[in-house]
């Protein structure tokens, strides 16, 4: 018994200096992420602020609080929100003549639009963005659910020979239906890589199958791009990653890219190398993401034709929500040292000293861009999400890019009135759907799949 005794002691001892490393472990991370992050604020400060001086701003309007009970609070009054007279109109060239062609638009009004978005909003795609070369780092029969899977693990190597200092990986993984006879389709998605200790809130507790399981079951594949393996999602990173690297290290011109313009970037670099699996059909290859990776996911679709549909999740202010409304996220927060880094520097400008109504295009344009291809633009309910996204500009961003999908002899939303929520709107090459869910595409996985076997199962 004394031994059985000491040794279940002994076991308790173990388990709680065990117990009590972990503790100690996950302490030292959480302190080291806090110290990390106060730095990335403060260098993040610091580029803004260079940024500022290079426009010759001196200070900038203070966006409102995503906080409803905060005295400054967002407005949450759609009887306040149309405070813009009118908006910019993409069947009008600069010279005030209509668009009344589809080669009008293709040869003349788009590329106007795409240089306003380049020079004021998005920034420059440089002309010297070296090239990648993809390493299949692993390949892995495998199992998601009940399904035979091939998993490859991918590695985008970008060329640094211009410059050394700085190494940059794309980290792609793909998984297709295992025994494919002919390619498939896939869906890519945008995805976010927490830092150690951060928890999130799980959005799908639910048995159901994940978005992944349900791509599968309909004989497609998946991808999983991590944006932030080649630009890292703040100011302090615009010196490294694959902007820092074409810039040899080097601050940002006010017209250069910023990081969604990027994170698109790495979106086409891995669609050129679906162009060389065999498991892939390049015909038919969809982008998805969130938040701002919705953003991302709507800006690589509008610069990259190759991209087949697209799934547009909650991608509120600077996606796919008129930048005019006064309503939730302004055009202020987003030119804020948190969030510049997403644009070009002369976005900037928009929060001071021009505003809102001085933007020489809006989000409905971004949408038309992607014309004539489908996209489908999904965000959850005000109730749980909350309404910082504006569920309500989304859904004019999508109904006036309506015009152009239509000259292009394509249907747009096909109602000017939003519908209610769990309502989608599905008809046409603009689809929209407002869930009943948070900050998450989840709930409108199925209804999206549904959408793509219009255009996929032809």
């Amino acid at each position: 018994m004394k031994r059985i005794a000491c040794l279940f002691i002994s076991h308790i001892l173990l388990t709680t200096a065990f117990a009590q490393s972990n503790v100690a472990d996950s302490l030292k991370r959480d302190s080291l992420w806090r110290a990390d992050r106060k730095a990335i604020q403060a260098a993040s400060q610091a580029d803004h602020q260079k940024m500022m001086k290079l426009l010759h701003i001196d200070s900038l309007r203070p966006g409102p609080s995503g906080d409803p009970k905060a005295p400054n609070a967002a407005n949450a009054d759609e009887s306040k929100a149309t405070t813009y007279t009118s908006l910019p109109d993409p069947l009008v060239l600069k010279n005030g003549a209509k668009v009344k062609n589809a080669n009008t638009w293709w040869n003349k009004r788009r590329p106007e639009i795409v240089e306003d978005f380049d020079r004021e909003i998005y920034g420059r795609l440089p002309a010297n963005v070296p090239t990648v070369k993809w390493e299949v780092v692993s390949v892995v029969n495998e199992k998601n659910g009940d399904i035979s899977v091939v998993t490859k693990k991918l590695l985008g190597h970008v060329d640094n020979s211009a410059y050394s200092d700085i190494k940059v990986d794309i980290d792609l993984t793909l998984t297709t239906p295992a025994n494919v006879v002919t390619p498939v389709p896939v869906v890519m998605e945008f995805t976010f890589v927490f830092p150690p200790g951060f928890r999130m809130r799980a959005q799908n507790t639910s048995k159901e199958p994940t978005w992944q399981q349900q791509v599968l079951a309909k004989g497609y594949g998946y991808a999983i791009l991590v944006p932030t393996s080649y630009q890292a999602d703040n100011g302090a990173g615009l010196t490294q990653g694959i902007i820092g690297l074409v810039n040899k290290g080097q601050p940002r011109k006010p017209d250069d890219w910023g990081t969604l313009r990027a994170w698109a970037w790495g979106a086409s670099r891995a669609i050129d190398y679906f162009e060389t699996d065999k498991a892939v059909d390049k015909k038919r290859i969809a982008i998805e993401g969130l938040s701002r990776y919705g953003k991302a996911a709507l800006v690589a679709m509008a610069y990259e034709p190759r991209i087949s549909i697209g799934f547009i999740g909650s991608s509120g202010a600077g996606g796919g929500k008129i930048l005019r409304r006064t309503f939730g996220e302004q055009v202020e927060n987003l030119a804020s040292s948190s969030e510049y880094h997403w644009f070009a520097g002369n976005f900037i400008k928009y929060a001071g000293p021009l505003t809102p109504n001085d933007l020489p295009v809006d989000a409905h344009e971004l949408v038309a861009l992607c014309a004539p291809r489908p996209v489908f633009i999904s965000v959850g309910s005000p109730l749980v999400e909350g309404n910082w996204i504006d569920g309500k500009g989304l859904f004019l961003g999508g109904l006036y890019a309506g015009p152009v999908y239509e000259l292009l002899g394509k249907k747009g939303l096909g109602t000017t009135q939003m519908p209610p929520i769990e309502t989608g709107l599905s008809d046409g090459d603009i689809a929209f759907r407002q869930h009943g869910g948070g900050h998450t595409t989840g709930p409108n996985w199925p209804t999206f799949l549904s959408y793509t076997d219009k255009y996929w199962k032809k």
